[in-house]
């Protein structure tokens, strides 16, 4: 019978560059920001230079685990506009919460302080996950006009905390948290690193473990998902609660940086975390995507912008850069999609 398999002249085997990721969009976006980094390096002395690939390291980082989140809830066929308000929101209620306990002097133990706040901020976000989820999944509303209202509601509840001022951690436990969320642990600024633990975490949930096949089994097909058994109402709820959760500890991240947390902070970040998505190959019709891909965009607009920066080019031409990426990475998975099918 092997025989007669071989026989056919209309059967050939898949190239390695046609499998797995090399076939991704992800991939061809991987090639396109090394070539754009040797470029960068060749026209800027100071691109590779150690304090500027932290730099851009740090950047990126303060995006791409927001950015983790929402792939997942685009892999199932939604979207969630309101992510830069969940990060505002959340870093907002860890300051309040730190500087409320520093007033009370509630402080039973070394580093209490910053595990409540910590707990009250993530708190925050997955409550505006579940919300989002819920009224998704349950409700059967739409995503985008959900989270459209939600980005309102949570950005204005933000402005109604803080009275438009921002709030900034205090107390014993100020340096331990800037520490925690901005510091460097051997060099490496700690964002990555826990960038680097989340992306691994998700790799695994999405490729070794059955919620990981419903997760893309809904992008794919919802109807056929439900017939096969999938309780795709919980899974939604659930990427829904992980993308505002991932969208609040980056918020806090930020705000550990910046020593404080604005009111407008995160304004309009909702739209380089779904373009950082997208151009990384997650489809916004459902099904496809994943952390690498999700990095990958990161990675490639914060490049885009470190070297305009370097360039001195006019900061205005950065969205207009990013928007022509997106198009781009549109137009090759379309193409890519209708020479394989």
């Amino acid at each position: 019978m092997s025989d007669t398999v071989q026989g056919f002249s209309n059967v050939r085997r898949t190239r390695f560059w046609q499998r797995g990721f090399l076939a991704s969009q992800s991939a061809y976006v991987l090639v396109a920001l090394i070539g754009l980094i040797i470029i960068m390096s060749m026209l800027s002395p100071h691109f590779l230079t150690d304090g500027n690939v932290k730099n851009v390291v740090r950047n990126f980082s303060f995006v791409a685990i927001a950015t983790l989140g929402i792939t997942l809830v685009i892999i199932t066929g939604g979207i969630d506009l309101s992510v830069g308000s969940s990060m505002a929101l959340s870093a907002t209620v860890c300051s309040l919460t730190m500087a409320g306990l520093n007033a009370a002097g509630f402080y039973p133990f070394p580093g209490s302080a910053f595990i409540l706040s910590m707990g009250a901020g993530l708190g925050t976000a997955l409550l505006i996950g579940l919300f989002n989820g819920f009224a998704v999944a349950k409700l059967k509303l739409a995503p985008f006009v959900t989270t459209l209202g939600t980005l309102s509601i949570v950005r204005g509840l933000t402005y109604v905390a803080t009275q438009g001022r921002g709030a900034a951690p205090s107390g014993p436990d100020k340096e331990l948290f800037i520490t925690a969320m901005s510091g460097n642990l051997g060099g490496v600024p700690v964002g990555f690193i826990y960038l680097m633990i989340l992306a691994a975490a998700m790799w695994v949930a999405l490729n070794h473990t059955a919620w990981g096949r419903h997760v893309y089994a809904i992008g794919s097909n919802e109807a056929a998902g439900r017939l096969t058994g999938v309780n795709v109402d919980r899974v939604k709820i659930q990427v829904y609660m992980l993308c505002a959760l991932a969208a609040g500890f980056n918020g806090i991240m930020v705000s550990g940086w910046l020593g404080s947390a604005p009111a407008n902070l995160a304004m309009a970040y909702e739209l380089t975390i779904i373009a950082a998505a997208v151009i990384g190959g997650a489809n916004l019709a459902g099904g496809i995507g994943g952390a690498a891909g999700a990095i990958i965009g990161c990675v490639l607009i914060e490049v885009i912008r470190n070297g305009l920066v370097l360039a001195r080019v006019d900061p205005y031409w950065q969205q207009t850069l990013v928007g022509c990426i997106i198009v781009v990475a549109v137009l090759v998975d379309r193409f890519r999609s209708l020479r394989n099918g």
